[in-house]
């Protein structure tokens, strides 16, 4: 696929995407959402260990483009929603882990792509708001995955108030891992999801979506649910490679198999 409002790279193990409409703020317009979608469904089938989302420009991604929304009907509105919701949910279900590098601000859909990423790495000089609550049409749907990071007092203070925290407050929230001075955000970055990528894949893999999926269960169903995942995945080459080489202390061979 041809993209024209995203850069892929590939350096190594890692596939980085990159938001590439800096004279729209790296607005979410419907075929710059369904590019983002199509890059993570290509990633999440590669061989890459890890995923990065950035931005080119001033802003990490200003959300939703009006431009691409005003006067359209209900079908429309929804086709565009629904686009974004599957953009959000692709990237908790592919197999790599996915990390967002924030340089700058991020509101509404954009911050809601920091809230979905599985890791976040901020720079100081981020900021994060879903302002739809000052204005005339709330951030429902940001609102979700902001909402399972930061919870429901401070997700209803975001919502409401419109306003934006700083990098600061948003780690203090839970909305991302670091905050780091703006010149050390490519490396801290990269250290955070080398370290996200160490050791087998697969058993990633797994735990990952294993994560996502008990997250939303009652505590004894959360429980019955991973004792059968982590019961069945022990079966695994990689999990008793994983156990023999640390009694024999050495290291190990992952097959991802």
């Amino acid at each position: 696929m041809q993209f024209n409002y995203i850069i892929v790279d590939r350096d190594g193990p890692f596939i980085t995407i990159t938001m590439n409409r800096p004279e729209r703020r790296n607005a979410l317009s419907l075929a710059h959402m369904q590019e983002l979608l199509e890059a993570f469904r290509q990633a999440g089938e590669s061989d890459a260990r890890g995923v990065m989302l950035a931005g080119n420009g001033p802003v990490f991604s200003a959300g939703h483009d009006f431009a691409d929304m005003v006067g359209s009907d209900f079908a429309a509105m929804r086709e565009l929603l629904t686009t974004c919701t599957e953009l959000m949910t692709t990237m908790q279900r592919i197999p790599q882990p996915v990390l967002a590098k924030v340089h700058g601000l991020a509101t509404a859909a954009g911050c809601q792509l920091v809230a979905s990423a599985d890791l976040a790495v901020a720079s100081e000089n981020a900021g994060f708001a879903t302002p739809g609550g000052k204005g005339g049409w709330f951030c429902h749907t940001p609102m979700v995955a902001v909402a399972r990071s930061i919870g429901r007092k401070r997700a209803l203070e975001m919502a409401m108030c419109g306003d934006p925290i700083d990098a600061r407050t948003a780690y203090e929230w839970g909305l991302v891992n670091r905050v780091v001075p703006p010149e050390e955000l490519d490396a801290a970055s990269l250290e955070l999801l080398e370290r996200a990528t160490r050791g087998s894949a697969l058993s990633k893999a797994i735990g990952k979506q294993t994560l996502y999926a008990q997250m939303e269960m009652p505590q004894p169903h959360a429980y019955a649910y991973a004792v059968d995942i982590m019961a069945g995945s022990s079966q695994t080459a990689d999990a008793q490679e994983g156990m023999a080489s640390f009694l024999e202390k050495r290291p190990a061979k992952w097959v991802n198999r």
